[in-house]
């Protein structure tokens, strides 16, 4: 079983951006990535209807880190350090079995600009070196291609396709699931 510590919090940096803490500051940006129809579209969960809300999500957020239950990092610009443009992480660590499923969200008016890909690349090397995750996992809305797009440039492969597993807003829906088998080059 791994064992994992998120203390200190592991800042990560890629080309242009900082991978830093969530705190209660973030609250309003975690609002709106968590209430906006366009972030919410491939992702079954209720909008988020107040900043208590949000406030009560990134508390979560916190407790999981501090428990070593789950780790999730605020994307910003390395130029603009206090405005969150996103979320990444992984939020349900599987320890026995050296497996982490990731998730991430980005404002609509980054996208298409390969700061998620940047994101991505950064927290699947640091499951990989330093959580020492074998394989890595994704939740994927079958109709959510830019995200599959984008699992796949980083190698993620399907590995299963399961049919009406998922209830929501009275109606039953397909999952996705991909996954990444940590590369021998992180041995």
């Amino acid at each position: 079983m791994i064992s994992v510590s998120f203390t200190p919090f592991p800042e990560l940096t890629t080309e242009r951006l900082l991978l830093r803490a969530i705190t209660s500051d973030d609250s309003s940006q975690v609002f709106r990535l968590r209430s906006e129809d366009a972030t919410l579209k491939y992702i079954e969960r209720a909008p988020l209807s107040s900043i208590e809300e949000a406030n009560t999500l990134v508390n979560r957020m916190i407790q999981d880190r501090a428990m070593n239950d789950g780790i999730t990092w605020a994307l910003v610009l390395k130029n603009a350090p206090n405005t969150m443009i996103g979320s990444i992480g992984f939020w349900r660590l599987i320890k026995e079995h050296y497996r982490a499923e990731i998730g991430y969200m980005l404002l609509p008016e980054y996208w298409r600009n390969g700061y998620m890909k940047e994101a991505l690349k950064a927290v699947i090397d640091y499951g990989f070196k330093e959580m020492k995750l074998h394989s890595i996992e994704a939740n994927v809305n079958p109709k959510n291609e830019a995200s599959i797009t984008l699992l796949k440039s980083q190698g993620f492969i399907k590995e299963a396709h399961f049919k009406e597993n998922y209830y929501f807003n009275g109606q039953f829906l397909d999952s996705y699931i991909y996954s990444l088998i940590k590369p021998r080059a992180f041995d």
